[in-house]
């Protein structure tokens, strides 16, 4: 790592959420960043899809933008939940470079969901109509892992709840307090 390239401190965390589309990475991250409050950021999606309005294609610009928003965030002390689909040929250099360049704790996890399940918690999303059950087979990439020893596989199983807890826990990120009744 040089100089130029580090970023971050000791104490940014850097959280990279990934699985196929309706696996629940975007309501894992933003319960992760609700819960947290201020000073975390980031939602893939939304530079891709709504700065860029770019397609995830091999040569898009979407990689560059968010690595360097996300550059930008921890900078400046954010937290950053970087979630998305980020398939692993296309985003994992750009995931592997933050990782190395990063001062503080990255974590990595990958939510293992298959198609069926996918398919049918599609079914429960607002964005439901936007795209088809053929257009989720199209993107499917089964296991799509970016073959780093410590990213955490978190099976269909784990509700979201759990999910939360434990991406919360393994990033030492604080836990809310209950509310009192």
């Amino acid at each position: 790592m040089t100089e130029d390239a580090a970023v971050g401190s000791p104490e940014t965390k850097l959280l990279v959420i990934r699985g196929n589309s309706g696996s629940g990475k975007s309501s894992v991250a933003r319960q992760v960043r609700y819960r947290y409050g201020r000073g975390m950021a980031l939602e893939q999606d939304y530079l891709r899809r709504i700065v860029l309005r770019e397609r995830d294609v091999d040569g898009g610009l979407a990689p560059e933008l968010i690595s360097q928003t996300v550059r930008l965030a921890l900078r400046h002390g954010y937290h950053v939940v970087l979630e998305g689909i980020l398939i692993s040929h296309r985003y994992g250099p750009m995931i592997s470079a933050l990782r190395r360049d990063h001062r503080g704790d990255t974590y990595v996890f990958y939510l293992d969901v298959s198609l069926e399940e996918t398919l049918r918690r599609h079914t429960l999303r607002p964005q439901a109509s936007e795209f088809t059950a053929e257009d989720m087979r199209g993107w499917y990439r089964p296991r799509d892992l970016l073959g780093m020893p410590d990213e955490m596989v978190i099976p269909e199983s784990a509700s979201l709840e759990e999910t939360v807890a434990f991406i919360q826990h393994t990033a030492g990120l604080a836990v809310p307090s209950p509310v009192a009744g």
